[in-house]
């Protein structure tokens, strides 16, 4: 059967991926690199030097999950996000090792960046239909708060930058946070899991949205002193993502009445979390009526899917235009 790979060596996740030519998921593999209990991170040197040893790995699980596949191309991150100068040693492990599988079989290889990566990913589970061809999306991780207004076309994104985080990117916030009150980095699922059922009993915290522009600097001082006065884990921990669902509301409210496009996508490994799901994007389609498009929480995180499916739909493209 005929395939195609997708390869995504991010900040915290080595991923491989394979897909039919129709967009079907043959096989998924991924494995978080490890961080020392305590630390808020890895340098980029240690992030080279896991996945230098862990894609081998995910590639062969995936290749032994369905071991009849016929790799036809590869699809890989190449850097950040699709900005000049964008750059980021991490995910030259997975383009290295995509090149290389490409010229071996004399192959196309397609590359694109880690943000479009997740775009295509949240357009992939989402089902979000081909006739949307513009959107805001709302890209939230450790390393990114982005607001973005996207254009569709075919196998191409244009991806435009409204606004974000003026500091603090909303997972680095989660993951201080957890860190402070002793949990394994990354944080974020494991304050999920603490926060259950104590969010209307948390204690607010100030939201800063300014136009497009959010800052969590102040808000995480405001975290930090009730971590001081001994407020509960369970408490703060519910504290910090209404903290985050309110902001992401608001700033998408204003959003979409500047700019009267009502389809929303929502990506990023935040974006897992199912209160700060519904306390932000559900709130935006019961209160404005807008379009929101959430992949599973499985695929909101870092993966090599929206580099696969990318792949598929620029190959799609070549062969419709060989037979024009």
């Amino acid at each position: 059967m005929k395939a195609v790979l997708g390869i995504d060596t991010s900040c915290y996740t080595t991923s491989a991926v394979l897909l039919g030519l129709n967009g079907s998921l043959l096989a998924a593999a991924r494995r978080l690199l490890q961080v020392p209990k305590g630390k808020r991170g890895l340098a980029q040197s240690e992030m080279v030097f896991q996945h230098v040893r862990a894609l081998p790995e995910q590639l062969a699980s995936v290749w032994g999950r369905f071991p009849e596949a016929d790799c036809c191309a590869v699809g890989a991150t190449l850097y950040p996000r699709d900005l000049e100068g964008s750059y980021m040693p991490a995910f030259l492990c997975g383009y290295g090792s995509a090149k290389a599988v490409a010229l071996s079989r004399q192959i196309p290889l397609f590359s694109l960046s880690h943000q479009a990566n997740h775009l295509w990913a949240g357009i992939w589970s989402a089902k979000m239909p081909q006739e949307v061809q513009e959107f805001l999306a709302i890209h939230v991780s450790g390393g990114t708060t982005d607001l973005l207004h996207v254009k569709r076309c075919s196998a191409q994104l244009q991806i435009e930058q409204l606004g974000g985080s003026a500091d603090l990117h909303a997972g680095q916030l989660l993951d201080r946070l957890g860190v402070a009150l002793g949990l394994p980095f990354p944080a974020g699922p494991h304050l999920e899991k603490m926060a259950a059922g104590f969010h209307e009993d948390a204690p607010d915290v100030p939201v800063a949205v300014q136009g497009l522009q959010l800052s969590l600097s102040g808000p995480e001082t405001h975290l930090k002193k009730l971590l001081q006065k001994e407020i509960p884990p369970p408490l703060l921990a519910a504290a910090a993502e209404n903290l985050l669902g309110e902001t992401l509301f608001r700033l998408l409210r204003r959003a979409v009445r500047q700019t009267g496009v009502r389809d929303i996508l929502g990506v990023g490994g935040v974006l897992a979390n199912t209160h700060i799901r519904e306390h932000s994007l559900g709130r935006l389609q019961r209160k404005l009526g807008c379009h929101i498009y959430l992949p599973e929480p499985c695929w909101s995180g870092d993966h090599a899917l929206g580099a696969a499916y990318h792949a598929v739909l620029a190959l799609q493209e070549q062969r419709i235009a060989k037979h024009k």
